[in-house]
């Protein structure tokens, strides 16, 4: 079992990482005007489905197999960038919709969410984030290693879900107030198309190399 002082130190560690908005929390906040608080936070919980999976594969030693093949590596980066970029243009090409986004999206949350698992499944660079930062904090004679990278990728969705959580009804409530806007529609469209082809573009030219 992992001592106080490692689990507190994890904690003050992701809690410093979560903050500070990354890829994820641009994905949710754009996801949250476009279509609403509820769709931002079935969003950030599939994100956060997808993490779990990278959890799971960092303890089963997975990560190191797409770390260690840059064949896999690009595969996977690219396919996640092109479907980031799919994501933003037909968000560019959408018609506006003066209904209110909670109401409209009831019957695509599953979709939603999805699109967030998806979306972090095909990031190696998550992948590579938990194979190198996890084990930072494991104590071998403390235990199954497996068994501490779990209960730390676990604590860190628990964080992530709260911080991006929080995200996500912000922006949401402001996308709310102006949701009847025809120039704000227009403008809330095309920022979040843009905010999805920006970070598919970012993915793709992020370097073959794993860092």
């Amino acid at each position: 079992m992992l001592t106080l002082s490692t689990l507190t130190l994890f904690i003050l560690a992701a809690l410093a990482l979560l903050i500070t908005p990354g890829p994820a929390v641009l994905y949710v906040v754009a996801r949250s005007i476009d279509q609403g608080r509820l769709a931002g936070v079935v969003s950030m919980l599939g994100i956060h489905v997808g993490t779990l999976f990278h959890v799971a594969a960092a303890a089963l030693g997975l990560s190191a197999l797409l770390m260690s093949s840059a064949l896999a590596f690009g595969v996977v980066k690219y396919l996640g960038a092109a479907y980031l970029i799919y994501l933003g243009v037909r968000k560019l090409l959408a018609r506006e919709e003066t209904s209110q986004p909670e109401v409209v999206e009831r019957r695509k949350l599953a979709h939603v969410f999805y699109q967030g698992v998806v979306v972090n499944l095909l990031n190696p660079k998550t992948a590579l984030f938990f194979f190198a930062f996890l084990p930072q904090f494991v104590e071998p004679a403390k235990g199954a290693v497996a068994g501490q990278i779990l209960l730390l990728g676990f604590i860190f969705v628990v964080l992530g879900i709260c911080s991006d959580g929080l995200y996500a009804l912000l922006a949401g409530t402001i996308g709310r107030w102006f949701k009847g806007n025809m120039r704000f529609l227009r403008a809330e469209r095309y920022f979040a198309g843009s905010v999805y082809i920006g970070l598919g573009v970012a993915t793709a030219l992020s370097g073959s190399e794993k860092k």
